[in-house]
């Protein structure tokens, strides 16, 4: 059973990972900005069906916002990112998998987690790679943190409800209708 829990952590870690760096490519700084569309946060809907996904997401959440530090170059002020926002995941994942039963208020957890606690420190991160103007403006939020924060709270929010809800959600409506994942939740043909 351990094996197989830190197997599935791994993989999921891996997705993760992978797929927040794929969105970087394709959608630029809507995947760190002050806009967040992190469509690897769909995979949060995972720690509705193991728990496995909890470390998976926080493991794969880190690993991203490392290679995130090397790509954008915002050196230590991107370790923020790795911790606090790999807190928002972990904290958002738990509170999935502790909900589960209640899938659509579960997927709350990550959209919460993340609108509370990445706008508290973006605002620091940006400044210190000498931005903060809203994506698509020109209207600069740069030196009053209160703005700075509730900015970031509603955008931050509104991008990760949209994720949640228009992909997390299908995801796992689709994998329960999977026959594997009906014999994992119903505890069949696990190794144990």
């Amino acid at each position: 059973m351990k094996s197989t829990y830190i197997a599935r952590a791994g993989v999921i870690a891996a997705t993760y990972a992978a797929c927040t760096l794929v969105t970087m490519l394709f959608l630029g700084n809507l995947a760190w900005g002050p806009i967040q569309f992190r469509v690897s946060e769909a995979l949060c809907a995972l720690a509705l069906i193991t728990p496995a996904a909890i470390p998976g997401l926080t493991l794969g959440c880190a690993i991203a916002n490392i290679a995130n530090i090397v790509l954008s170059g915002t050196g230590a002020l991107g370790l923020l990112d790795v911790v606090f926002g790999s807190l928002a995941t972990f904290l958002g994942a738990l509170f999935t998998w502790k909900m589960r039963k209640h899938p659509l208020v579960a997927l709350a957890g990550p959209v919460l987690a993340n609108a509370l606690i990445v706008p508290a420190y973006l605002p620091i991160l940006l400044a210190g790679v000498g931005f903060y103007t809203i994506p698509f403006t020109s209207i600069s939020l740069d030196g009053s943190w209160p703005l700075m924060y509730l900015f970031g709270l509603v955008t931050t929010g509104a991008g990760e409800a949209v994720i949640m809800y228009v992909l997390g959600h299908p995801l796992y409506r689709s994998l329960v209708k999977s026959s594997f994942i009906e014999r994992e939740l119903a505890g069949v043909g696990t190794s144990r």
